[in-house]
């Protein structure tokens, strides 16, 4: 009862909803008849009728591979007989088996070919393998998908259909792009982490339409339905228009309530969702391309030097080639001892000087070939090998907070790693890798913190070097500028004298007239409290009760929020839950030994 009254609440506050300026399907607001674009229609808890045309629409099994059981030979040795050298033996092969031009049997020429095509053609097979284990587990990842009657039961990612009801729980990832039906929250928001589609880690709030708010639950959907119209498969991930008819009624929808493929359910117990597109047809798979076969700049030239190889090899043969017609036309008569004994498969006529020529120079060719170096790509690929293990293994790539090491997925671009010489960063966020501390603040006038921040160390440190400074624990020469040193060092005691204590993350602030309580004794108070209060107040974020240490972290739509909430718990005001129209804190005070709730 008292949830449909929050909800009645709801509907009537055009304010919360911001009805006004959300996006329509046209411009006047009314439902149009979508055309050409706009021909996608999806029946709701009726997945059957998506499988005959035209309603048939593509599964939601992904692969990201670059070659499968059919296509691996041709594809693969395409890919070989690119290099130039590879080409270059392919042909003295054919030549030597085909013709008696060649001074080497068939097989010394074919065999180090096969050996270097297959060993490069298997570690593709290695890589692309590796990318099919990848997308299996994808794939097979389970999800609660509305059955019959209102009963939801485990089911494969590859394995849901347009129009299935699906329910997402809290930290799993959405198996397709699912329209928001409800959620664990009274008016239907939840918050979702796109850091997989955008690099983005704040978060983003979604809300399902007032009209579906009453799918609260697993038999809600026990006889549900409704029909979607809306833009067919495209790869912008920010726009979305469409329409859902429900109990004879039509409402527009927009981006807000897709939940995007990949993405990641935060801060909500748990969701239910249409799925609108599945498989290759969600925004994610859409912006993706099939996997390119990549070569490195070193590889590129590589080739022209091979090139220039050629045209070496190529004017030594016809040089060749030249003397060896001359002498077959004074000296081969009286060579006797040099002619073959099959005159049939002679290919040296005396009469026929140019002919002797142009056969020699194909001999000088296959002869002088090794002038090409074929085990070099060999030995490149074997190195790559070893490099992308090393990278798999490397210590120093390995991120602790998350637990996650360095994964090659392929190494045939290892060594322009090694290449890059400048970063061009578009946002702060990038550089800062969203993580915000409070360092100082000013209340009322009066600046507060006294630890430096990253750019004042660097300035401190840029300003020893130039006046022959040295920081604390660095090698004191013993002719030390005392007047340099001096500075330094206590720079270096300011913002160190706290190191005791256990790092809090998004909060390095340093002040004793605030901290542990004092600042009650500051003439300013009551703006230090008003202070306090505003940054446990003034925010988006939702808490979380961290049971080992009973403290609360916070996830909030920007880490600036997130350090804010942090500083205001450090300084005795807890942001500790929040209602549709309240916001609790508990505040602690010197002269109290519980918080108060407030």
């Amino acid at each position: 009862m008292a949830r449909g009254r929050i909800r009645a609440k709801i509907r009537r506050s055009s304010l919360h909803t911001f009805a006004c300026y959300r996006s329509r399907a046209t411009e006047d607001g009314s439902p149009h008849q979508l055309g050409p674009g706009f021909s996608r229609e999806v029946h709701c808890n009726e997945p059957y009728l998506h499988e005959k045309k035209p309603l048939k629409y593509c599964t939601n099994y992904v692969t990201t591979t670059k070659y499968n059981i059919i296509t691996f030979l041709p594809k693969a040795l395409f890919e070989q007989f690119r290099r130039v050298a590879n080409l270059y033996f392919l042909m003295a092969a054919i030549v030597s088996a085909t013709t008696n031009l060649s001074p080497f049997s068939a097989f010394s020429m074919v065999a180090p070919l096969v050996f270097v095509v297959g060993l490069s053609m298997a570690k593709e097979a290695l890589e692309d393998s590796r990318r099919f284990v990848q997308d299996m587990k994808v794939n097979h990842r389970k999800v609660g998908v509305h059955k019959e009657g209102g009963v939801f039961g485990p089911k494969p990612w590859m394995k849901i259909q347009v129009g299935d009801i699906v329910k997402v729980e809290k930290d799993h990832f959405f198996p397709a792009d699912l329209l928001l039906l409800s959620s664990s929250y009274e008016d239907g928001i939840c918050y979702v982490e796109t850091m997989n589609l955008d690099g983005e880690t704040n978060l983003k709030v979604k809300r399902a339409l007032e009209v579906t708010l009453p799918l609260e639950d697993d038999e809600a959907f026990k006889h549900f339905s409704a029909t979607i119209k809306c833009e067919d498969p495209n790869p912008s991930l920010y726009t979305f228009v469409g329409n859902l008819e429900y109990d004879r009624q039509v409402y527009p929808l927009d981006p807000s309530q897709i939940l995007l493929r990949d993405s990641k359910l935060r801060n909500t117990a748990y969701v239910y969702g249409v799925a609108v597109f599945t498989g290759h047809d969600s925004k994610v798979m859409q912006n993706s391309t099939n996997s390119p076969s990549k070569r490195s700049r070193i590889e590129l030239q590589m080739d022209k030097i091979i090139y220039l190889l050629f045209f070496v090899l190529l004017a030594i043969s016809f040089a060749s080639s030249i003397g060896f017609a001359v002498d077959a036309k004074f000296e081969l008569p009286n060579w006797w001892y040099l002619q073959p004994m099959n005159k049939v498969n002679n290919v040296v006529d005396p009469k026929k000087p140019e002919v002797s020529g142009i056969l020699h120079l194909i001999t000088a060719l296959i002869l002088y070939g090794y002038l090409i170096p074929i085990s070099l790509y060999v030995s490149i690929e074997v190195v790559k090998v070893l490099q992308a293990l090393f990278i798999n293994q490397d210590i120093l790539m390995y991120d602790d907070e998350s637990g996650t090491p360095a994964q090659a997925r392929t190494s045939n671009l290892n060594e322009e790693l090694g290449q890059i010489d400048t970063i061009l960063s578009d946002k702060t966020g990038t550089l800062t890798c969203n993580q915000m501390d409070f360092l100082k603040c000013s209340i009322a006038g009066t600046a507060y913190g006294m630890r430096a921040s990253d750019v004042e160390l660097a300035a401190a440190k840029q300003m020893a070097e130039d006046i022959g400074g040295h920081y604390i624990g660095s090698p004191r020469p013993e002719n030390e500028n005392d007047f340099g040193e001096s500075e330094i060092e206590l720079e270096s005691v300011v913002t160190s004298k706290d190191d005791f204590k256990p790092a809090i993350k998004g909060f390095s602030f340093e002040d004793d007239r605030l901290t542990e309580g004092h600042w009650m004794n500051e003439p300013n108070v009551n703006d230090i409290l008003l202070f306090f209060r505003i940054l446990s107040v003034c925010h988006s974020a939702i808490p979380e009760l961290n049971e080992e240490t009973g403290n609360f972290n916070y996830e909030a739509e920007s880490p600036d929020e997130a350090a804010f909430l942090v500083a205001a718990r450090e300084f005795g005001f807890e942001f500790c839950r929040r209602t549709q129209s309240s916001i609790f804190v508990r505040e602690r005070y010197p002269s109290f030994q519980e918080p108060i709730e407030r």
